[in-house]
């Protein structure tokens, strides 16, 4: 009788280690998701080819320094009134320039090589170029040049720089879509 209680107590204990070790993993995912990690979901088609309506994406916010080239997702504050996934083009003190007759972006003078756009940029907005980006900001646009509200439009303008939620580090869903953005 001695041996069954024994043995009961020990599973009993093994059960209250497995439950402590589920709440610890459990309170350290919530703890990276709320302060490193923000899983984001793509709405629209402004990031084609790079990015998907409905694609579940991981941004990396904590320390994060916004550089040219970044994929990056803009508070909601906007008035699109939800996050905005777009790529930074320029940051303060650049100059930027958008010739819409051969589709081509050029940053202080130099034509950007772009092949993560679906075509090129031929659609412009009110904004007038050439446009020097104010020290602080952002100018963003979506990959899919002729199908996004971006920086382009005075309606979004430029983007301050606290108001970059983070980089999109990684597409995990849909699976088919899965991978590093770059």
């Amino acid at each position: 009788m001695a041996k069954e209680t024994d043995g009961a107590m020990a599973r009993g204990q093994g059960m209250i280690e497995w439950y402590e070790a589920l709440i610890s993993a459990l309170v350290l995912m919530v703890v990276l998701f709320s302060f490193f990690f923000r899983i984001i979901q793509v709405d629209g088609a402004s990031m084609n080819p790079t990015l998907w309506d409905g694609d579940k994406l991981i941004v990396w916010g904590a320390g994060y320094t916004p550089e040219r080239g970044d994929v990056v997702i803009v508070d909601d504050y906007t008035t699109y009134g939800r996050p905005l996934v777009k790529r930074i083009i320029a940051k303060g003190g650049d100059t930027v320039s958008i010739d819409y007759t051969s589709g081509t972006v050029a940053v202080n003078g130099e034509v950007l090589e772009e092949d993560y756009i679906a075509e090129p940029t031929f659609l412009g907005y009110d904004v007038e170029f050439p446009y020097t980006v104010p020290e602080g900001e952002l100018f963003l646009m979506g990959d899919n040049r002729n199908a996004s509200l971006d920086s382009r439009s005075s309606s979004i303008g430029c983007i301050r720089e606290e108001d970059i939620l983070g980089k999109v580090l990684v597409c995990f869903l849909p699976l088919e879509d899965a991978g590093v953005v770059k």
